[in-house]
């Protein structure tokens, strides 16, 4: 966490993107933590001064705290707004939520990019990196085959980290992934994505 003390606001101001995944995740913390923050939607072409002063690399989400703290990175805004209310124990899960996330937002990721933008990457076509992403929905759809969640029988911060991804893989290819194998995967996408919480942060 960054501290400008310099820069003190009344109520949080967050620095979003609302179809960045990254974003969404940090949104939905903060919604189910029932923190008010003000929200800036950000157009990445024209990027606020104040964005750029507090977090010179200009990337969303960035969280400036009404101490003058800034977080700028979206797994530590969820940590930080769970930490204040957590009433369905989001962080019960520990180490294997962690590890879960690291995967995602590591190897997945990369993969995820260049299934997305595949013409940016001409090095080899976009099934081979459908291929490569395909190896974390694998260890997904096994764990999503005995239990309801990532984690257990219980929503874990794991599930709102991962999720956004998952959208935005199935939405590459959205016929190839609907006829796809991953039958416990969809239904827990589907379930994700039709919740009350996720609407209120992606209203307009």
């Amino acid at each position: 966490m960054i501290n400008m003390k310099e820069n003190l606001v009344e109520t949080p101001i967050l620095y979003s993107f609302r179809r960045c995944p990254y974003a969404i995740r940090a949104r939905m913390a903060i919604a189910y933590a029932d923190i008010s923050v003000v929200i800036r939607e950000v157009v990445l072409s024209n990027k606020p001064a104040h964005l750029l002063l507090i977090s010179p690399k200009g990337t969303v989400p960035v969280l400036q705290l009404a101490d003058g703290g800034v977080i700028e990175e979206s797994l530590e805004i969820m940590q930080w707004a769970l930490a204040q209310n957590d009433p369905e124990h989001w962080l019960a899960f520990g180490i294997e939520a962690e590890r879960l996330i690291k995967l995602n937002d590591t190897e997945f990721k990369y993969y995820l990019d260049r299934y997305k933008y595949a013409d940016r990457y001409p090095n080899y076509s976009q099934t081979y990196y459908r291929l490569k992403a395909e190896g974390f929905l694998i260890e997904l759809e096994s764990r999503l085959s005995k239990f309801s969640y990532l984690c257990g029988d219980s929503l874990s911060i794991a599930d709102v980290a991962i999720f956004p991804f998952i959208r935005q893989f199935a939405s590459v290819e959205p016929e190839w992934f609907q006829n796809s194998a991953y039958d416990a995967l969809k239904k827990w996408l589907e379930l994700r994505l039709s919740t009350d919480l996720f609407a209120r942060v992606m209203a307009k």
